[in-house]
């Protein structure tokens, strides 16, 4: 009998924000993801140092994905990123430098766990609330009618991925790609409920970026010997697709832990052969004329099919499967016994199509709501960023959808944000104080707290040494080039704010971001032209900032209650 090992106690850690170890290792991902915050921000390397793959990035999700953390502390903060950016699609550097902060500025008040968390909850309402609302100053709609300021946002998150390694001619070519494949996923009948279709990203590197094209319905690749056989074919008015799920190959792979009988004198190739052309006559007598398969197809059956001008193409891949489905309006046969006609399903045309040295069949669907994205970039590093990108800047137009709206970026919300929530705190702070046990000591040192937070997510832009202000009329960001002479005032320095709807020709006067200052009540009114100038503006989508805003504070009010850790290490 072997011995066994006594069971270790479990390892308890009081107060784990008072360790060292646990304050270095917040500060270091701190550090890590405010370096990669906005378009200028720096690139991280991702490799393991044994080989292998080397990825360059600065997004959140490849970021943390590819993070191994093992403190409990920053596991929680990791986890709640990494699914708030599968949530909401974007704004995942924003909620981990939002946490940091918070957590680091409250750490440095003197006051009890309780008493933060309650004030952070109403400061988090506070600010949801004035960011729904119609007296929000840096809230903007979204008129469907226009592609102004969807294109404006699409190309702003484009310009916050400096990995994608994009001039600006790129930068508006694929913006405009990803809107009209976005607008090509809209179904063109739509009852009380909207079901969107989906875009399919097919890649093509080592092209231009301008080679990259949007086509409605599905392209599957195919060998180049494939394209070279595809027979011409009369077009009808409907085309009969049949779509297997199953292995037409003949073989016996998935026959499990079963047992197959065969009589004496019977060859088992020559019967599932012959089973295999009982099913291409049928095909062919029920008129198809396109066979889609998963895996593979007998090269007998392949030649009889193509004999009576049937187009037969294998080895699609489970990844297209679902939206071959819909595209046909079929479900994959998965039996080779009699098929019923009611198991086909139709399109409107297919096609031999050629991009780089790629080849492809086009299928064309009757009603569109399936589209293909054919992205190409110059090398694998830079086409695997852009491809990430492209799904976020996709996740977040859907998202547009359920909430048209969206918020000023470049750091401007934050600023403005900073600016009512002091102007709120010092004005009204009756109104804050409802819960016994905060005293209005302890609301404004909260209040400065959670504003510097966010004043200090808008000066994670800049990255070159430069100084960030913020004017005291809208309360907007904007940032001054280092090495700047200190003698010339502001207006000449200045040029526009962070999100590009003021310029520094209008009569403001402007503050250090850091530096301490009056409340201001900041003018939540938008200009008219704030609509005017959108495709010229940069700007955040508003679920996914505040979904991030939510996550954030949320994150760190855990963090912050945590009183002890246990862990098993049995």
């Amino acid at each position: 009998m072997s011995r066994l090992e006594a069971k270790k106690p479990s390892l308890c850690e009081s107060e784990p924000l008072t360790s060292e170890r646990v304050r270095a290792a917040l500060s270091v991902l701190k550090g890590i993801v405010t370096s990669c915050y906005g378009p200028s921000g720096r690139l991280k390397q991702l490799h393991n140092g044994l080989g292998g793959y080397v990825r360059t990035t600065s997004q959140s999700w490849a970021l943390l994905s590819n993070l191994s953390v093992t403190h409990p502390v920053l596991k929680i903060l990791t986890a709640s990123v990494q699914n708030q950016a599968a949530c909401f699609g974007d704004c995942g550097l924003f909620t981990a430098i939002l946490c940091c902060n918070l957590i680091e500025n409250v750490q440095r008040l003197a006051l009890t766990p309780a008493a933060v968390i309650r004030l952070n909850k109403h400061l988090l309402s506070l600010c949801t609330d004035y960011l729904k609302s119609e007296a929000c100053g840096c809230r903007i709609p979204v008129d469907f009618s226009s592609s102004r300021i969807l294109l404006c946002l699409v190309r702003s998150i484009l310009t916050s991925k400096p990995a994608c390694m994009l001039t600006r001619n790129e930068i508006d070519h694929i913006s405009a790609l990803i809107l009209r494949a976005f607008l090509l996923t809209i179904p063109e009948h739509t009852e009380e409920h909207i079901i969107l279709g989906k875009t399919m990203i097919v890649p093509l590197k080592g092209q231009r970026v301008k080679d990259s094209v949007v086509l409605p319905g599905i392209l599957i690749e195919m060998s180049e010997i494939q394209f070279a056989r595809l027979l011409p074919f009369k077009k009808a008015d409907v085309l009969k697709v049949a779509l297997f799920g199953m292995s037409l190959s003949g073989d016996f792979s998935d026959t499990g832990e079963g047992t197959v009988m065969v009589s004496r004198g019977v060859s088992l190739e020559n019967a599932v052969l012959d089973q295999l052309l009982r099913l291409g006559r049928q095909l062919v007598s029920d008129h198809v004329d396109l066979v889609l398969c998963q895996k593979v197809i007998h090269p007998s059956l392949k030649q009889f099919l193509s004999t009576h001008r049937v187009i037969a193409i294998d080895r699609v891949g489970g990844t297209l499967m679902e939206p071959l489905s819909k595209v046909t309006g079929t479900q994959p046969i998965g039996s080779l016994d009699s098929v019923s006609p009611n198991s086909y399903g139709s399109v409107k045309n297919v096609c031999p199509a050629q991009f780089g040295f790629k080849h492809f069949l086009h299928l064309i669907p009757n009603e569109v709501s399936i589209c293909s994205l054919l992205l190409c970039n110059r090398n694998d590093t830079a086409w695997d960023e852009l491809k990430l990108t492209c799904q976020t800047a996709l996740h977040v137009l859907q998202s547009t959808i359920k909430e048209p709206w969206v918020l000023l970026g470049g750091g401007c919300t934050e600023t403005h944000l900073a600016a009512y929530i002091r102007h709120k705190t010092h004005t009204e702070p009756e109104s804050l104080l409802s819960d016994e046990g905060c005293t209005q000591t302890d609301l404004e040192l909260i209040a400065e707290a959670f504003c510097s937070a966010l004043e200090s997510l808008a000066g994670s832009l800049e990255h070159d040494g430069g100084e960030t202000l913020t004017d005291m009329k809208y309360g907007h960001c904007w940032s001054v080039q280092a090495g700047s002479p200190a003698v010339v005032s502001w207006a000449d320095l200045l040029s526009q704010c962070g999100c590009g709807l003021h310029n520094s020709q209008e009569e403001l006067s402007w503050s250090f971001l850091k530096s301490t200052r009056h409340p201001i009540a900041p003018d939540t009114c938008l200009p008219q032209t704030a609509t005017d100038s959108a495709g010229s503006l940069t700007v955040d989508c508003l679920t996914a900032k505040l979904g991030g805003l939510q996550v954030a504070v949320e994150t760190a009010n855990l963090i912050l209650d945590l009183s002890y850790i246990i862990e098993d290490k049995n």
